[in-house]
C-alpha cells in the first residue's frame, strides 16, 4: 500500500467511521451494467442495417440493473427483473434463450461462492471458492456520488470457454462452414488472453464486497470496468430499517466453476455448429443431452 493511500485511509477511518460501525454495517446497492457487443465480428455476412437491428434487440440483454445486498461477511448480487425478461433461478438472473444465470452469493469469511444456473432446463449449483485478484492500489481518486473512491487495478486471464464466449467468436473461426471458409473475412481472430480490471472503491463503506464476482478491496467497489463491461453504482442504502437476510443458493447439480465452464462450452459449441449448419443447409450439431 502506498503512502498516499495510507494517508487517505487514516483520514477516512479516523474522522468518518469507527471500527465498531464497520462491524455492523449492512446495506443494499444498485448498479447499472453495460456490456459491449462487437457486431463487426460478423464481417460481411450481415448488412449494417441488420447489425443495428441486432444491437437494438440485444439492448435488454446488454444493459442491466442489479442490486447487491450485503452484510459484513455475506453478499448477494442479482439482476432486477424486467417485464420483457423473466428472472432466472436463485432470485433474479439474466437470460438468453435457454441459458440463464442466477444471483451470485459470496461469503468472505468462509471464502465461499455459489450460483444457480439454468442451462437448457437443467439446473446447476456452481459452488467454489471466491475469485481473488492481485489488486494494485493506485494513487488516483475521484468522487462517486457522496463517496470518495480510490483506484485499483488487476490483470486476469480471459476465460476462452463458456456460453458467454459464444457471442465473442466470429462464425469464420470455427472453420466448419464451407461458404464461410472461402470468405476472406472468415479468418481466425486472435482473442486476447488477458484483460485489465479497473475498480474504484470507497473505504467509507469498509466491506470487501463489490458487484458481480468482484471484491477483496479495503472498501466497497462502486465502479468497475473490464474489457467489455462497465458497472457503476447509482444508489446505496446503508443500514436499512428492514433486516438484510441473505439466502444461499442450494438447488441444482453441484459442480465447480471449471466443471460448469466445460459443460457450458460444449453447449455453446453445439449451438454454434447448429447455427452454422442451418445457415449452410447442413444437419446441425450433436445431441442435446447432458452427461450425468
Amino acid at each position: 500500500m502506498t503512502s498516499f493511500v495510507k494517508w487517505v485511509f487514516g483520514i477516512v477511518f479516523g474522522s468518518v467511521l469507527t471500527f465498531s460501525h464497520a462491524q455492523e454495517i449492512t446495506g443494499v446497492a444498485t448498479y447499472q451494467s453495460k456490456t459491449s457487443f462487437d457486431t463487426s465480428r460478423f464481417g460481411r455476412e450481415l448488412s449494417e442495417q441488420r447489425k443495428k437491428q441486432i444491437q437494438e434487440r440485444m439492448r435488454n440483454f446488454l444493459e442491466k440493473e442489479f442490486t447487491l445486498s450485503f452484510t459484513k461477511e455475506e453478499s448477494f448480487y442479482k439482476e432486477e427483473e424486467q417485464l420483457s425478461t423473466p428472472g432466472g433461478p436463485g432470485g433474479g438472473g439474466f437470460r438468453f434463450g435457454s441459458f440463464s444465470q442466477g444471483g451470485i452469493y459470496k461469503n468472505i469469511a468462509q471464502n465461499e461462492y455459489a450460483r444457480e444456473n439454468d442451462l437448457f432446463g437443467k439446473i446447476f449449483l456452481v459452488k467454489d471458492t471466491l475469485n481473488k485478484l492481485e489488486w494494485k492500489l493506485e494513487n488516483e481518486s475521484k468522487t462517486i456520488g457522496q463517496y470518495p473512491v480510490f483506484k485499483a487495478t488487476a490483470v486476469r486471464k480471459i476465460d476462452q470457454g463458456g456460453w458467454g464466449n459464444f457471442f465473442r467468436r466470429g462464425r469464420g473461426n470455427r472453420g466448419n462452414n464451407a461458404s464461410a471458409s472461402n470468405d476472406s473475412t472468415a479468418t481466425a481472430v486472435e482473442e486476447p488472453k488477458e484483460e485489465t480490471i479497473t475498480a474504484w472503491y470507497t473505504p467509507m463503506i469498509p466491506v470487501g464486497h463489490g458487484p458481480d464476482e468482484f471484491g477483496g478491496l479495503p472498501g466497497m467497489i462502486l465502479e468497475i470496468s473490464t474489457s467489455n463491461t462497465a458497472i457503476l453504482c447509482s444508489k446505496i442504502v446503508l443500514n436499512p430499517k428492514e433486516e438484510i437476510i441473505i439466502e444461499k443458493p442450494k438447488n441444482g447439480k453441484k459442480v465447480t466453476r471449471e466443471e460448469y465452464t466445460k459443460i457450458a462450452t460444449e453447449k455453446a459449441e453445439e449451438m454454434q455448429e447448429r447455427f452454422s449448419g442451418q445457415r449452410g443447409g447442413g444437419r446441425g450439431g450433436r445431441g442435446g443431452r447432458f452427461g450425468g
